[in-house]
């Protein structure tokens, strides 16, 4: 089959099937899916029959052309007949990923008196007295608001706010997940960046944090300084901070790794210097790290100079780095012959990256990995959880630091960072950033 999609299948979709019972029949269907290029996962028999079978087959493709040509083959080639086939995603989006919740009970009238009127209005005027009541007495201190207007979402670019609600829902539900915080999403329809900033600063008092999310270069920068200045509450923009700090925690373990922890000779290469790619070059910097910076846009390389970078061509970074980060979009950017002996590559663009981890390891480097790697859902959540908790009042380069630190701690030999889904590692970056202020 011609499939000139990303290498691998990433699309789950659960087709239910209906096959006959003739010797070979499960076992022509099966080949048939997977000789379309196509990933069975799971096979999970529904109903059995006198005379066949309905089985449930969980199958990752490209898109939805792949999925037709799987449907084509199956009908051409097999006895088989599709009864029905789910999207998981769409499944998993129905009726929405988020609602609110309540913290109490309220089943009898005493219920009610304590947690609306006429007990509530004595809570009210304490607050009013003395404001700072308000994160002990209300959600305001276990809450984050999630800001955005659609206009970098994902690989996908300005979408709107409204489409991008399902992202904001994402990250609402990991907040939840690990650490037990509740965000709410809020849509701002605006492409203005003051008349975002006024409508954040209206809104404000109802959160602890304010989270930014998917805003196009240069609107982030302004918006986030702006607010910083406005609020007294931490305010940041994941697409920068989260992902540096994660970076930051994956250049921590792949410098382990590979015995070079403590060189203060290190140059490190960002390619790349959007808002992911400067947020990471500012973060390494805050770090110690000398870096040097590739971006054709002479904005992008006037911001990072002010931040005591120095901007080079991409050969010249590729000859200086001894830790080279891309964060570009273009696919095959790096080419293997830029390689050197030696370097530690993270070509962090997804789906498909500047440079296969596979070339880069086989060019010479020592360390590779890709973006499907550094999660920025390891670092948000536990650096708003200690900065709520401490009630500090931004999120500052030496707590994205601490977290990162204790990111790649929970790394294990071979890995740059944890999975989400360790055990401790939310824990250990929310102490790890309280810690600070403990000192």
């Amino acid at each position: 089959m011609n499939n000139p999609h990303s290498p691998v299948p990433e699309e789950d979709v659960v087709l239910l099937i209906k096959n006959p019972h003739r010797a070979g029949s499960l076992g022509r269907l099966l080949s048939t899916i997977g000789s379309e290029g196509a990933l069975i996962s799971d096979i999970v028999t529904q109903f059995v029959g006198r005379d066949s079978s309905i089985r449930e087959i969980t199958v990752s493709v490209h898109n939805p052309r792949h999925l037709q040509q799987i449907e084509n083959a199956i009908r051409d080639n097999t006895e088989a007949e599709i009864l029905e086939i789910k999207d998981l995603v769409f499944e998993r989006h129905e009726g929405g990923k988020i609602r609110s919740g309540r913290t109490h009970e309220l089943e009898r009238l005493d219920d009610l008196r304590y947690i609306y009127t006429p007990g509530v209005a004595r809570v009210c005027r304490a607050i009013e007295e003395d404001p700072d009541l308000a994160r002990r007495y209300t959600s305001t201190g276990n809450s984050v608001g999630i800001f955005t207007n659609g206009t970098r979402v994902l690989g996908l670019g300005d979408i709107g706010a409204l489409a991008s609600m399902p992202v904001m829902e994402g990250k609402a539900v990991l907040y939840d997940r690990f650490v037990g915080l509740s965000a709410t999403p809020i849509l701002v329809d605006t492409k203005d960046p003051e008349d975002f900033v006024k409508t954040v600063e209206t809104i404000a008092p109802t959160f602890g944090g304010i989270h930014l999310e998917d805003i196009r270069i240069p609107d982030c920068y302004y918006i986030e300084d702006e607010l910083n200045r406005r609020l007294s509450k931490p305010v940041m923009h994941d697409d920068q901070h989260g992902t540096a700090t994660v970076t930051l925690a994956a250049v921590m373990s792949a410098l382990r790794e590979t015995g070079r922890d403590g060189d203060d000779s290190l140059v490190c290469a960002q390619i790349g210097l959007g808002a992911a790619g400067f947020g990471i070059a500012r973060l390494l910097m805050d770090h110690g790290y000398q870096v040097v910076g590739v971006d054709p846009s002479p904005e992008s390389q006037r911001r990072f100079e002010g931040h005591g970078g120095t901007n080079v061509k991409l050969e010249d970074a590729m000859l200086t780095g001894d830790v080279v980060i891309a964060t570009t979009g273009v696919v095959g950017l790096i080419k293997p012959e830029m390689v050197r002996q030696g370097q530690i590559i993270f070509a962090l663009s997804n789906p498909v990256p500047e440079i296969a981890p596979e070339e880069a390891l086989a060019a010479g480097a020592a360390f590779a990995a890709d973006g499907k790697s550094v999660n920025n859902a390891l670092a948000f959540p536990g650096l708003f959880k200690a900065a709520l908790a401490m009630q500090s009042q931004e999120i500052t380069s030496d707590m994205k630091i601490a977290a990162a630190a204790a990111i790649s701690r929970h790394a294990d030999r071979g890995e740059i960072v944890p999975s989400v889904f360790h055990p401790d590692v939310h824990d250990s970056v929310v102490q790890a950033v309280t810690s600070l202020f403990e000192t």
